[in-house]
């Protein structure tokens, strides 16, 4: 057997990805796992956009958790390119884990995710009960016989079936055991103390976007992409009173968004920064002085030169 660095033989090492249909819960659960916030919640789907790797570093094995935009039936260009993104992940990863939240009863969503899911060859298949803090004992054991039976019905075969809360923390350890338990051997991949290969241009973009998000309960979130045009450290700052310049610009379709973006005097915008900022430095350990612009960029998620620009 070979021998792993410092680690010795047996060090496990390798890729998991939570999926689910939105909202299942699956970038709280990364979240919870890693020990501090690098994947963006929102109650809205489709707040996910970009694959981030989240690592869970332990003395036995090196878990990277790779955090994939909910699938759906694509209705934009964007859709399409969030959805090949996710299929391509699936054939990558040693284990794809699957959210089913407890609150809620099996859907056709959940069908449809588990039987694209069933054509990926080769891929560890686990089945993830979350959100098990808002359901009784008895939704819960009914919802596990229920992901059982949907196994069954779309020749998914689950290595394991298992409850969690991210929220309370009940069980993510067990699960964090268990996924361990199906990587291969092999050495580290990132470096001790790692927690996510995401440029950090992306995980401020997200932060300021999720910010963004909060609040607004019409179809704004499909609507804004946000790019970190400028990052870096103010000059002629002594090292002890380091500031970081952030500029970024929140992207909208449509004049009416950037009124709702912005809001009255600019008040919306205003409370965006001072969210973004406090997270942005919790995240960053350094002060930041964060600088927002809105603009259109009509019908972004339609246009293919405009979804490069962007990021997509």
């Amino acid at each position: 057997m070979a021998d792993y660095s410092e680690h010795g033989a047996g060090f496990r090492s390798g890729f998991a990805s939570f999926v689910g249909r939105p909202n299942a819960g699956k970038s709280t659960l990364t979240n919870a796992m890693v020990g501090t916030k690098i994947v963006i919640t929102s109650d809205k789907p489709q707040t996910t956009r970009t694959v981030v790797r989240g690592i869970v570093n332990r003395e036995d094995a090196q878990l990277i958790l790779v955090d994939t935009p909910g699938l759906h039936r694509p209705r934009t260009l964007l859709g399409e390119r969030l959805n090949d993104l996710v299929h391509a992940t699936w054939a990558e990863v040693d284990v794809v884990a699957v959210c089913f939240p407890a609150d809620e009863k099996i859907g056709p969503g959940d069908r449809f995710l588990v039987s694209e899911l069933a054509k990926v060859r080769n891929t560890t298949r686990i089945a993830v009960a979350t959100k098990t803090d808002l359901a009784d004992g008895e939704r819960i054991g009914q919802h596990l016989l229920d992901i059982a039976e949907l196994g069954h019905e779309t020749g998914t075969e689950w290595a394991e079936i298992v409850p969690v809360s991210a929220v309370s923390g009940d069980q993510v350890g067990l699960l964090a055991d268990l996924l361990v338990g199906l990587l291969p051997e092999g050495p580290q991949l990132y470096p001790d103390g790692d927690l996510t290969d995401a440029p950090e241009e992306v995980l401020v973009a997200e932060l300021i976007r999720e910010a963004a998000l909060d609040g607004v309960r019409d179809e704004l979130p499909h609507s804004i992409a946000v790019v970190v045009e400028e990052m870096g450290l103010r000059e002629g700052r002594s090292e002890d009173r380091p500031l970081l310049d952030i500029h970024a610009n929140l992207f909208v379709e449509r004049s009416s968004q950037k009124g709702i973006v912005i809001g009255h005097q600019g008040a919306r915008l205003k409370h965006v920064g001072t969210v973004a900022r406090k997270q942005i430095e919790a995240l960053l350990g350094t002060p930041v002085y964060l600088d927002l612009h809105v603009k259109i960029a009509k019908d972004w998620q339609r246009d293919p030169k405009q979804l490069r620009r962007l990021g997509f």
